[in-house]
């Protein structure tokens, strides 16, 4: 108890996730009587951050640091409007497609939900599109990335949970098509139920300059996962070569990126490397304590008395992570609830790569949330809206999610079929 007050506190107070994750380990360390184990804290934290699977991080983080510089989001943008922007609501697609295709290169949904706002918001406005809707459509496309591969949540759960981060990203590519499918349904219904403006193209200068390329940045998923589904390399080597393409698509193609980038993009890939590592190291070492005094067990003996159907198991969790995601990010919440529920997951006979697509999805729900949601804030900001007026507008899209997330809790093969059917 003493633990969970303490790290109440210093969450409230405002400390850096991965401080209150270490201070709230030496307090259970301390309150357990387990201080034999802090001798063995550095070697558990260099043994946490020992696998080659955390190498694809700063490889995708530079895919989408090289791509956010050669203005990837401008061009994917102008490409989705001449296949969609002709539509009754064009730019709603429009912004829904781009975000597809973004934030999975990206590979942070604040950062496409911020650059979105800006792009797409004032646009949208502009051709008679309701603010808040605007707004909304933004938040909701920009929940895309960490579920469409290559995911960075799925890396960091496959690393966590010791599972192939290869079979992870195919399991999520049908699970992201379903959620497009919604968010693009849940536009259609909107324009039906309140009306939308009639489809208008955005002028283009030069439209097979533009389509081509608009097109180049979106080979670099697909590549990524051919490579993979094939078996050609790990996703480490695929986040290698997409490294390669992005620069030479910036720097060649785009003529975006100069050499004199390359020092303060490397920067930036590499503290955000360390803080992500970091809370990778610490939270290991708070489920190593854990483990050690038996609480994933007690833990298991006590979920297993509420219930013994898988089902409902998968929508408690729903509900636990989506809680937690409101009051913390949700790298956060993978890395710290992961080592506790999953083995209670394995005993009601979940598979661990549903049971990774499930835990992604539910720590998706908090980014667009109140009280703490990033990307709700980002999108109000960026709208010079109130809270309450973008929550309205994003309850439909909500809706289409947790009706998505039900769908694939509720039928494993959407996210296992694939990866068997690969092999």
């Amino acid at each position: 108890m003493i633990t969970l007050i303490v790290f109440l506190i210093a969450l409230l107070i405002g400390l850096p996730i991965f401080l209150t994750l270490l201070l709230a380990t030496l307090v259970f360390v301390w309150d357990s009587n387990l201080s034999v184990l802090i001798s063995s804290l550095p070697i558990q934290l260099y043994g946490a951050l020992d696998k080659s699977g955390l190498l694809a991080i700063p490889l995708f983080m530079l895919v989408g640091e090289l791509m956010n510089r050669g203005g990837l989001t401008s061009r994917l943008m102008n490409a989705a409007d001449m296949f969609v922007g002709g539509f009754k609501g064009g730019l709603a697609y429009v912004n829904l497609l781009t975000n597809a295709v973004a934030a999975s290169i990206l590979g942070s949904a604040t950062a496409q939900i911020s650059v979105m706002s800006r792009l797409m918001v004032p646009t949208m406005v502009e051709k008679g599109y309701p603010k808040p809707f605007s707004a909304a459509v933004t938040m909701a496309g920009g929940l895309l990335g960490p579920i469409i591969p290559p995911s960075m949540l799925m890396i960091i759960y496959g690393v966590v949970a010791y599972q192939p981060i290869a079979l992870l990203f195919i399991a999520g590519i049908i699970p992201g098509l379903l959620i497009i499918a919604s968010f693009a349904l849940t536009i259609f219904l909107y324009g039906v139920v309140k009306g939308l403006p009639k489809g208008e193209h955005l002028k283009h200068r030069n439209v097979r300059r533009e389509l081509i390329g608009g097109l180049l940045p979106a080979l670099i998923p697909i590549v990524v996962i051919t490579c993979i589904m094939t078996g050609m390399t790990t996703p480490t080597e695929a986040g290698a070569i997409a490294s390669i393409l992005s620069f030479v698509l910036g720097a060649f193609v785009y003529r975006a990126v100069k050499l004199k980038d390359l020092l303060q993009i490397f920067g930036e890939v590499a503290i955000n490397t360390a803080t992500i590592t970091g809370l990778i190291a610490i939270a290991s070492v708070f489920g190593w304590a854990l483990t050690f005094e038996g609480v994933p067990d007690a833990m298991v003996g006590w979920m297993a008395g509420l219930t013994e159907s898988p089902v409902i198991f998968l929508l408690l969790v729903y509900l636990l992570v989506i809680v937690l995601g409101m009051f913390l990010e949700s790298i956060s919440v993978m890395i710290v609830i992961v080592p506790i529920i999953l083995p209670v997951a394995r005993l009601f006979g979940i598979d661990p790569i549903h049971f990774g697509v499930v835990i992604s999805l539910a720590t998706l729900i908090g980014l667009v949330t109140p009280p703490v949601g990033p990307g709700l804030y980002i999108a109000m900001t960026a709208a010079n809206l109130r809270m309450g007026d973008v929550f309205k507008a994003m309850l439909p899209f909500l809706a289409a999610m947790l009706l998505s997330m039900l769908v694939i809790a509720l039928v494993p093969s959407v996210s296992l079929w694939l990866p068997a059917a690969m092999g």
